[in-house]
């Protein structure tokens, strides 16, 4: 049989899908729109539906208060779209580690009936790519009962870890698209200040995590002085692409994949996506490996940067939730801050800007908000960054930890934060900045 002979509409395909089945619906800049489409128009026929997802790039037009009653999502990271629902009970959040999500799926604790994938034509030998976004679903793909693919030929052919051949696909959708963008935004002055502090402390030939956004940003922007860097992430945007081009970004002094950009998937601009084309320099690979902490590890002088919405005075951070309301999720700041502690010459960085809401609150706190979570322990935690320096928390005391601290909040909460430190008994009755570790 030729894959062309599985071709179907999009709401055929949505007509395999049956009341009481759990879906897993591929995400970020690879969501299957006219699945998505031909799904929600039927959904009235359906009960107790579950879609698993992670981030939603899409519409997101299928997450309701009436569509709920008919299909429920169940997501593993909250993206902007999902995060009301969750909030409001009509949508489900799973809170789990980047690295054990395929697990979930290969080891039945999370049964899949049906996975929607969205992936590039097959070549002369029947493999598709899947893209833009390899991470979580191709163990979803695996391990569902059905596979349904929305093949598009504005998907890049990725190499690495990264095929399904057409014979393990149940239906294909052809569409023609183009995949969501995401535009970079200029970094804040904040921003910039932060990422001049971190670049500071990367030597040449480090391997870097690098996400999206304007501190990973700046930070790229800021290196290119350096020699020799390499790039194992979960995810990349058009930042790497620019310092491959400046001759920055080799991959050359690697210890794993040397010469190879490492990703579990990608997010950016229609000019990343053809760049990334059937290029060797890139791998894509599941998450369960590109996040595994010991696989981290393996990379020498491996450089981690992950952001906060607070860290506490005894190094706690929150990066998941605003006190109980919940607001995006671990994802894989714990699995790069754990490898890159364990690497030969790795750091761990998690920036963020000293205030929110025009400096009417401080993010270097006392305690984190009732109810908000822990993502990085005080166990695990190496820097913090503010634009207003470094505090380098790993092996310090509780004392020395809350000086640092201090140093790197907003002036405005200075005395604040001391205040309730010496009423903890976390530091003396006389305080000295001088006391702070350098």
């Amino acid at each position: 049989m030729s894959w062309k002979d599985k071709i179907v509409s999009a709401e055929a395909a949505a007509g395999q899908v049956k009341s009481g089945q759990r879906l897993f619906l591929t995400g970020n800049c690879s969501t299957p729109q006219r699945f998505l489409a031909a799904l929600r128009d039927r959904a009235s026929e359906l009960r107790g539906v579950e879609i698993i997802q992670l981030l939603d790039l899409g519409a997101g037009d299928y997450i309701t208060a009436t569509m709920a009653e008919h299909i429920r999502i169940n997501s593993l990271f909250i993206s902007g779209k999902v995060r009301q629902a969750v909030n409001a009970g009509m949508a489900d959040f799973t809170p789990v580690f980047l690295s054990d999500i395929p697990h979930l799926f290969t080891s039945g604790r999370l049964v899949l009936d049906v996975a929607v994938i969205h992936v590039s034509p097959p070549d002369a030998h029947g493999y598709c790519s899947y893209g833009v976004e390899v991470g979580v679903t191709k163990s979803a793909a695996e391990s569902a009962g059905i596979i349904i693919a929305e093949v598009n030929p504005n998907m890049p052919r990725t190499l690495g870890d990264s095929f399904i051949h057409v014979s393990q696909i149940d239906y294909f959708i052809e569409v023609d698209y183009p995949l969501p963008e995401v535009l970079p935004e200029p970094p804040s002055p904040v921003q910039e200040k932060i990422a001049s502090y971190i670049a500071e402390l990367i030597p040449d030939a480090a391997t870097l995590q690098t996400g999206i956004g304007g501190i990973p940003d700046a930070v790229l922007r800021r290196l290119t002085g350096h020699k020799n860097l390499g790039i194992h992430t979960e995810l990349f945007s058009d930042g790497v692409m620019q310092m491959i081009e400046a001759g920055v970004i080799t991959c050359a002094s690697k210890s794993l994949h040397p010469g190879k950009v490492v990703s579990g998937f990608v997010i950016g601009t229609r000019q990343l996506y053809q760049y990334i084309h059937d290029n060797p320099v890139f791998e894509l690979h599941p998450t369960e490996y590109v996040n595994d902490p010991f696989v981290i590890a393996q990379n020498e002088r491996m450089i981690s940067i992950n952001s906060a919405l607070e860290v506490d005075l005894t190094g706690q951070v929150c990066a998941d939730s605003i006190g109980p309301k919940f607001y995006s999720g671990v994802g894989g700041q714990v699995d790069f801050v754990r490898g890159a502690s364990r690497s030969h010459g790795g750091k761990s960085f998690i920036a963020l800007a000293s205030t929110a809401k025009d400096n009417t609150i401080s993010r270097i706190t006392a305690t984190l908000k009732p109810g908000a979570g822990v993502t990085t322990s005080r166990n695990d935690v190496h820097f913090i960054v503010t634009e207003f320096g470094v505090a380098d928390l790993y092996g310090r005391s509780i004392s020395e930890r809350v000086q640092a601290l201090v140093n790197i909040a907003h002036p405005n909460f200075r005395d604040e934060l001391m205040a309730y430190a010496r009423a903890q008994n976390y530091v003396g009755q006389v305080y000295s900045m001088s006391a702070v570790p350098a």
